[in-house]
């Protein structure tokens, strides 16, 4: 669940309403992650329609109506991008170090496994 983060870019690898076509496939950007659900909300993915209460607001708009919008999905549905190769990969975490202003810095960083390249969350 820690490896996919607000802002990555993720890849549908199971799931989806077969009635539709279904949503495997697609790809989008993390738009919510909820960690005590283990769900996360896809740019793009498992819409549904929404039917809301018609109402008027203070300025005299109409509100309501039909309205599509992504619904959560499971963590385990969905694998991170790897930024060299577009395709699916799975994590590792290393620890990389960087001298700043004589200090040296560890940090813990996210690396595909694929490519072994750096991934970087684009929020």
């Amino acid at each position: 669940m820690a490896n996919i983060r607000k802002g990555d870019i993720v890849q549908v690898i199971s799931g989806g309403r077969e009635s539709r076509g279904g949503d495997k496939g697609k790809t989008g950007r993390v738009l919510e992650v909820f960690l005590d659900q283990d769900r996360i909300i896809v740019e793009g993915v498992n819409l549904v329609t929404k039917h809301i209460k018609v109402g008027q607001t203070q300025r005299g708009t109409k509100t309501g109506g039909i309205e599509t919008h992504e619904a959560p999905i499971h963590v385990s549905n969905v694998a991170l991008i790897d930024p060299e190769s577009k395709k699916p990969t799975r994590t590792r975490s290393e620890f990389s170090t960087t001298e700043k202003s004589g200090v040296k810095v560890t940090t813990k960083v996210r690396v595909a496994t694929k490519s072994g390249k750096e991934i970087k969350t684009n929020d």
